[in-house]
């Protein structure tokens, strides 16, 4: 009787376990079902994004070319409320732009003309002495600690190793201790180059460097119809107020001349950016294409867009901050673009709409 109670009870134990191990199997086998319906699901998403994303680009690279095209038979220029005619190379200014070819709704394009970033193959010395005087305080900079980084700069960009005063050549650079040699060219190869320059790394320590310059494009000016923040914020007379001052400006109507920008900027501020600023465009443009974030069922949503939201339009700002990116050059309407750059992981510039309410711009 006891043997049999003891077949009984291994038979009981025996069969509990491969219940167990029957379920761990089963429970992990769908585990792996359901992994892998996810993969699929998230694979095709995927490939639906990049085929959208794509079309975008396209559709962003038409839009230039036919911004070199004539007007269309019986389409008229837009005009402002004063009925002034607007410049359409000005949209190009980072705006979340509408194509002629419709792009899916849920895609954002955003192109930036790069009339509007400083560009570091085109500045004269006496601009790259004012603009490291602006990051290092302004009066309260260190004149020694100017001319010596000038200098670093000076010597980055002759054609020589003949190192100036207090400069920077290849013995310098090459007893780092990762060492490289100097350009000893006035043609920067990347914007980030610069950070390669002797004590350039800490003073441009924060800023978007491709938002702020560029390389590409003969024109020595900043055209503030289209400028970036990041390169307002280099430009010796302008401060934070005046920089979105300008933005809410250039919403409204263009800035042809010195005369209407002296409308916004004080006279003692208008001549130290007199020599910076002026009004041609370029042929070279950063094509940004991503979709659009939807946090409205994010964990927050409400405190996210509330602190997102802009006071005037009542719209969610824009939280992305890295896209897809591209930087071209469109030379005419019937040519395709000549693509430079492209990074999958692009930094934005600031997008943000002129920030009126915060400093009580009014016009």
């Amino acid at each position: 009787m006891i043997n049999r109670d003891k077949q009984r009870g291994s038979v009981i134990i025996i069969v509990l376990w491969t219940a167990v191990l029957l379920t761990v199997l089963v429970t992990a086998m769908a585990g792996k079902v359901r992994l892998s319906a996810q993969t699929a699901a998230h694979n095709r998403d995927a490939s639906w994004d990049w085929a959208q994303l794509m079309a975008a680009v396209n559709f962003a690279e038409m839009e230039l070319m036919l911004e070199r095209m004539p007007l269309p038979i019986g389409e008229e220029r837009e005009e402002s409320e004063e009925g002034e005619l607007l410049s359409s190379a000005y949209r190009f200014d980072g705006e979340d732009l509408d194509l002629n070819y419709p792009k899916h709704e849920d895609m954002a394009v955003r192109i930036y003309d790069h009339a509007g970033k400083i560009n570091l193959n085109r500045i004269p010395r006496r601009n790259m002495q004012l603009l490291i005087e602006k990051l290092l305080g302004g009066e309260d900079a260190d004149p020694e600690e100017v001319q010596d980084l000038l200098a670093a700069w000076t010597d980055w960009t002759d054609l020589n190793d003949l190192e100036g005063l207090n400069g920077a050549e290849k013995d310098y650079y090459l007893e780092l201790e990762q060492g490289y040699s100097p350009r000893n060219n006035p043609e920067l190869d990347t914007v980030e180059e610069i950070l390669h320059v002797r004590g350039f790394a800490e003073l441009l320590g924060g800023i978007n460097l491709d938002a702020a310059f560029t390389i590409y494009g003969n024109t020595r000016t900043v055209n503030l119809n289209v400028a970036t923040r990041e390169a307002m914020r280099l430009l010796p007379g302008l401060d934070e107020e005046l920089i979105e001052t300008v933005i809410a400006y250039r919403q409204l109507q263009d800035i042809n001349n010195q005369a209407e920008l002296a409308e916004i900027i004080p006279f003692e501020n208008l001549q130290e950016l007199t020599q910076w600023v002026g009004t041609n465009t370029s042929n070279i443009y950063s094509l940004f294409v991503y979709p659009r974030q939807d946090v409205s069922d994010r964990p927050g949503a409400a405190q996210v867009q509330a602190q997102e939201r802009d006071e005037d339009t009542a719209q969610p700002r824009d939280s992305v901050r890295q896209a897809y990116m591209e930087v071209i050059e469109v030379s005419s309407g019937n040519a395709l673009p000549r693509v430079y750059k492209v990074d999958p992981y692009g930094v934005l510039p600031d997008t943000a709409p002129a920030r009126v309410e915060e400093y009580g711009i009014e016009f």
